[in-house]
């Protein structure tokens, strides 16, 4: 039987290597990563809880046929994270003719990770509560509404959402600014419906 506790004391790598041995340790990798992609396919998705944790048991299902192909060059993290992208892709591509209506969770904690760019942080702490920002945060075009939900709730840097959207890092810090600058723009305007 697996004891857990060794699981806490291993790295995502390690973890990998002794699952591609003994597949009881694939439950290790699950119970690191569950709660933390499903929040990531809320947050980009407009999909139901029902339906992001469907996908969630497709991607651990995805990620343990592919185990063998994990490049270790990678980090565990941005492999999961990509893969997690492309099938929140696959599912809007097969879901998108029928109408759908978006939705954004952020946490309350969101200003604090916004907060590398101060001003915008505090012009936004100052007008807007948690409800008002998710309902800006569902208006940015799809692509800042994904890197604003890496690098700011998701706390990954940038060459992790390179890794996991497959763009290079001058594209995704371009993506960052402007969906700072985007952000700014709605909220300035106060444009938002939700």
């Amino acid at each position: 039987m697996l004891d857990k506790n060794n699981c806490d004391e291993k790295t995502d790598e390690e973890l990998v290597a002794l699952t591609l041995k003994n597949q009881d340790f694939f439950s290790c990798l699950v119970d690191r990563y569950e709660e933390k992609l499903l929040r990531y396919i809320m947050r980009i998705s407009a999909v139901t809880r029902e339906d992001a944790e469907d996908l969630l048991q497709e991607i651990f299902v995805k990620v343990y046929r592919n185990l063998n192909a994990f490049d270790q060059k990678l980090k565990f993290s941005s492999w999961i994270y990509r893969i997690s992208h492309n099938q929140v892709i696959s599912h809007w591509r097969k879901s998108k003719t029928r109408p759908q209506v978006l939705k954004f969770e952020a946490d309350e904690d969101f200003l604090k990770f916004i907060a590398t760019d101060e001003d915008l942080a505090r012009d936004t702490e100052r007008k807007f509560t948690g409800e008002e920002v998710r309902g800006i945060i569902s208006q940015l075009d799809e692509k800042y509404r994904e890197v604003i939900v890496l690098k700011f709730l998701e706390g990954k840097d940038y060459k992790e959402i390179s890794d996991i959207l497959e763009k290079p890092l001058g594209t995704v810090a371009t993506l960052i600014n402007r969906a700072k600058k985007q952000f700014k723009d709605i909220s300035a305007g106060k444009e938002f419906n939700f």
